[in-house]
């Protein structure tokens, strides 16, 4: 019951967030290895890009990849949320004194998040090729030719096999590491405080959104340079063979970003990832503690 409720916190989120979603995948893309300055900026800013992208492209195009940021976030999420949370009920995280362990914490939100990452993978990629798509005028990166989450997969496994699909997968895991790691301990010991100071009033709902709040602001600054990495790994163009012509991997990609693009290039489209990230780990966190105290509480 704890990886469904965790998925279906997940999902509840991603609907709200999923075109944020779309312009920080845009806005990481645009000027790939380019030196700033020497390339059209397409997005100026979070706000340029919700316009730009509802002008050029339609407003529906603001929800492209939701199927597989759905699926993705429901198994990626259900995995790594429910697999926390038994640890967390199992007292696994806690010293001998019922305290949060901080390295234990943080130990099973990486463990946590490998495994659903690793999981979802393909969608992940998948969902990533479909929110690039653009008209010409407006497109950055790579531009594959998807009609959908269903045909993408397909082809990709035809042409490339198994391995094709899991294209990207290592390169992604230090992404989730870092932000599992860093969402969970934060969420886990900000709340872990605000109880022990009694800010808010025993169980309330305001002790979880606060945690959540600051837990996404931590997510959204260790975590944006490896995403940039992430998504340029898994939209990159790919030879015969289903190997990437751009990068070798996730050190490949932080190095020729921070070479050509500078610091800045490894931070691009923070804003976008703080404004998804941010509301996204909120909800999703909110709706996830929420919906286990409803559970162990009253369902049981």
């Amino acid at each position: 019951m704890d990886f469904l409720m965790s998925g279906l916190a997940a999902c509840g989120a991603c609907v709200f967030t999923n075109p944020l979603e779309v312009v920080k995948t845009r806005m990481q893309l645009q000027g790939e290895l380019q030196a700033p300055g020497t390339y059209r900026r397409h997005y100026r800013n979070v706000f340029h890009a919700f316009f730009t992208i509802g002008k050029v492209d339609g407003l529906a195009a603001l929800q492209k990849g939701l199927a597989p940021a759905l699926l993705y976030q429901f198994l990626m999420n259900g995995i790594r949320l429910g697999t926390y949370g038994l640890a967390e009920a199992r007292g696994y995280l806690h010293s001998a004194d019922g305290t949060l362990n901080p390295v234990r914490s943080a130990a099973a939100g990486a463990l946590a998040g490998v495994m659903g990452a690793y999981l979802g993978s393909p969608i992940y990629m998948v969902k990533t090729h479909l929110q690039a798509q653009a008209a010409s005028e407006i497109a950055v990166g790579h531009q594959y030719k998807h009609q959908g989450m269903f045909q993408a997969l397909t082809k990709i496994g035809q042409k490339h096999g198994l391995v094709g699909l899991w294209r990207g997968a290592l390169g992604g895991l230090p992404r989730v590491i870092v932000g599992s790691s860093t969402q969970l301990c934060t969420f886990s010991s900000t709340k872990d405080l605000l109880s022990q100071w009694e800010i808010f009033p025993a169980q309330s709902w305001k002790v979880a959104l606060a945690a959540a709040m600051v837990s996404g602001i931590a997510v959204v600054l260790a975590m944006t340079p490896f995403d940039v990495a992430s998504t340029r790994l898994y939209n990159q163009p790919t030879d015969a063979q289903g190997k990437g012509l751009m990068y070798r991997g996730i050190l490949d990609a932080l190095l020729q970003t921070a070479r050509t693009e500078g610091i800045l290039g490894m931070y691009k489209g923070i804003g976008a990832s703080y404004f998804r990230l941010g509301p996204h780990t909120i909800l999703s966190l909110f709706f996830w503690d929420q919906l286990r105290f409803f559970y162990h509480t009253y369902a049981k």
